[in-house]
């Protein structure tokens, strides 16, 4: 039985929360291994929409632990709030785990955050405005606050006093921002400690005792690809490592934890917010495919670019991810099509790549070279076998196979669970049932 990562595969939102959601059905652990709550898994279970920021998709299944990765940097009010949530809606959450070693997200953050980008005016990254950048810039500088200092109140209290000057220089003195009282900053964060308590773990001791006891193991990337902070489209990129190297360090387990690397994709692109897009549709086609598609963040509810399928983009995420297959989403959303693009390479300065350019500002500057193949124009969302899809969606699919290198393995034709086709089991064997962990 495999230990799977599953990563986005091109620049975030490709439905990577319903294909966990599905795979999470037979896996003992799921792991969320990077980012904060500027992520949303949309997950439709029944007649309810879930919108999951930061909690892994694997909540929904009783007995599957769901554990917050040291990777991940977390807001303790949005963490509870979310919790709550979902017990509201009748879900046990008592399966959670978070990490001692995560990093938090404090009330400077998101106000770094926010300044930040009102200063860069035109040249707006698009953050969520969540404080996830100014948190990892903590945790990289060394002056980061982590989960295990909320559960040692002196400690905590102590280090807050420290950094309380040179913090409220910052906010006053170089941003223009109001200062805040250090002392109501940690009354308010050991309360949130306090409810945390419970839930709070050595995560790499608990995924170790898992390995060591065979169980499947789900990681759960957040973002995608080209927002990778070293690999992505830079700097209009997240403030972490979202390919599936990613799950190594951020959830405290060696490479040879993984067994296989699924990458999702859109059968079409998009992307929120700032950055080189070279496949994007600025015309009615892309503002169809986005009302068509319901393009519009889950956290945030930003509309999103659309585009055509860049293959470039996505044999590049195939090459640094080592992705061993493929799930493609949303098909359904090219039913009404009569041709559909698919960007095979890039045009600059009258030379053709077929090789993704490492450097955020050619890739700004290339246009997309485009095949367009026939449409099908016939629903496909009960399909249910490949058999079952309209031919020229069978030979797009098979197209889009070949120009990425990678065989596909799933096909999501729509939101609920069942409307999924498996070409290849990514999990390979039936959940296991042995006694509890963690």
């Amino acid at each position: 039985m495999a230990n799977v990562v599953v990563v986005g595969a091109q620049w975030g939102d490709e439905g990577k929360g319903k294909i966990t959601d599905l795979l999470a059905e037979r896996a003992d652990v799921v792991v969320r291994y990077s980012g904060g709550n500027n992520a949303g898994h949309t997950v439709i279970v029944g007649n309810q929409l879930l919108k999951l920021h930061l909690v892994p998709s694997g909540i929904l299944y009783p007995g599957t632990l769901c554990v917050i990765g040291n990777g991940c940097v977390v807001d303790p009010a949005a963490l509870l709030a979310e919790l709550a949530d979902l017990e509201g809606r009748g879900i046990d959450v008592s399966g959670l785990r978070l990490s001692m070693l995560a990093h938090l997200i404090m009330p400077w953050h998101r106000a770094l955050d926010a300044a930040q980008e009102t200063r860069r005016g035109g040249a707006k990254l698009g953050t969520t405005g969540r404080g996830i950048g100014p948190a990892y810039a903590d945790k990289v500088a060394r002056v980061g606050f982590r989960v295990m200092d909320l559960l040692h109140p002196t400690w905590f209290r102590n280090l807050l006093a420290e950094r309380e000057n040179l913090l409220n220089e910052t906010l006053t003195k170089v941003w223009g921002l109001e200062p805040l009282d250090m002392k109501t900053v940690a009354d308010e964060y050991l309360e949130y400690g306090a409810k945390l308590a419970p839930y709070v773990k050595d995560v790499t001791l608990l995924l170790h005792d898992a390995m060591a006891h065979d169980r499947i193991i789900l990681f759960e990337g957040a973002q995608g690809t080209l927002l990778d902070i070293d690999l992505g489209t830079y700097p209009f990129v997240t403030s972490s490592h979202a390919v599936a190297g990613g799950a190594c360090t951020g959830a405290g387990v060696g490479p040879t934890a993984i067994d296989r690397v699924l990458g999702i994709a859109k059968a079409y692109a998009t992307r929120v917010g700032s950055g080189p897009f070279p496949s994007e549709l600025t015309d009615e086609v892309g503002e169809r495919l986005r009302e068509v598609g319901q393009e519009y963040g889950a956290t945030t509810g930003r509309p999103r670019r659309c585009g055509w399928f860049d293959a470039v983009a996505a044999r590049f995420a195939a090459r640094v991810n080592g992705l061993d297959a493929l799930a493609i989403t949303k098909l359904d959303v090219l039913d009404g099509f009569d041709e559909i693009g698919v960007c095979t390479g890039y045009e600059l300065d009258g030379e053709v790549m077929t090789e993704y350019p490492l450097e955020g500002s050619v890739v700004a500057r290339c246009k997309p070279v485009l095949e367009f193949v026939p449409g099908w124009r016939q629903a496909t969302g009960g399909a249910r076998g490949l058999e079952d899809l309209p031919a020229p969606a069978r030979a797009y699919l098979d197209r889009l196979g070949r120009h990425v290198g990678v065989p596909i393995a799933i096909v999501s034709v729509g939101s609920s669970r069942d409307q999924t086709i498996i070409v290849s089991d990514p999990v390979d064997g039936p959940r296991r049932t042995a006694a509890p962990i963690g």
